[in-house]
């Protein structure tokens, strides 16, 4: 097993020589700065790449990509996709040409991970990414404010959201709306607006889980081979949190669902992230 640790990139506050000091000797990143569905070129590769390697203390690698993100109208299964897939595949070819063979990818539709608390005090000092399920029926109740939500909740978790709502601040509400909106990491360059992310939801409202499910397999049925023939390894990242998250279908929340993944399309390719935050919140 090699030790790697995530990093955000130039702008991480846990810089290299941070990570140094962990012991870590791989990093686990991505280029940020490029959209959902543009390739990634081999230039920008191989430049972060040399920038993870550069100078003479301790030797880091840049060895699993997390993660190359999937255009929202693959997820949809729009027509005109071809492009998008396209240009998945040519950044996988790209990583290849590199030495990068491990790819993190997932299909959460809008957000990726959601997080409540993008700074969570923790008793040593440091702070950590928290998802808080309390706080995130306040914001779909009494912020988004999203249509029938309620039937999503228990008259218990309702009221509990009401009385936390009316208990914050105009700040305390603005910062929980961000942190939800990031979408992290998946949404890369930037953060929702209130008015995109209820465009981005209502595109999905006549997706279910099983389309989604279908789309997901289509997609793999496009670029496996390709992993194949190049030696990658696609770990899909599980559903974070592994529940429906305001009212979209979620697909890789379960045993099961890897299950089915697995005997829908069969292949040396096709692997999983094993997220102890996804899994260990599930007892099941």
């Amino acid at each position: 097993m090699r030790e790697a640790w995530r990093w955000f990139g130039p702008d991480d506050p846990v810089s290299l020589d941070d990570i140094r000091q962990t012991g870590a000797t791989d990093i686990v990143t991505a280029l940020y700065d490029i959209a959902a569905g543009e390739p990634w070129p081999r230039a920008d590769i191989r430049a972060c790449q040399d920038m993870i390697a550069a100078g003479d203390r301790s030797p880091l690698r840049w060895t699993v990509v997390e993660s190359i993100p999937v255009h929202e109208h693959i997820k949809m299964g729009r027509s005109g996709i071809g492009p998008y897939i396209a240009a998945f595949i040519e950044t996988m070819e790209n990583l290849a040409a590199c030495g990068i063979k491990t790819i993190v990818y997932n299909f959460m539709p809008v957000v990726d991970a959601t997080r409540t608390d993008l700074a969570y005090p923790l008793p040593s000092g440091a702070t950590a990414l928290r998802f808080d399920q309390q706080y995130l029926s306040v914001f779909d109740l009494f912020i988004l404010e999203r249509t029938q939500a309620e039937k999503d909740y228990s008259p218990e978790e309702i009221r509990r959201a009401s009385d936390i709502f009316h208990a914050m601040s105009k700040q305390e509400k603005a910062t929980l709306s961000r942190n939800i909106m990031m979408g992290l990491p998946g949404r890369m360059t930037d953060c929702y607006d209130m008015a995109a992310f209820k465009q981005a939801l209502a595109q999905y409202k006549d997706i279910d889980r099983q389309q989604l499910q279908q789309n997901l397999y289509y997609f793999l049925g496009k670029i496996l081979p390709t992993a194949e023939r190049l030696g990658l390894r696609l770990a899909i990242h599980p559903d974070d949190p592994p529940r429906s998250l305001f009212g979209l279908p979620r697909i890789i929340s379960t045993a099961d669902d890897l299950e089915d993944l697995f005997k829908a399309l069969p292949s040396p390719a096709n692997g999983v992230t094993l997220c102890a935050g996804t899994f260990g919140s599930r007892p099941d």
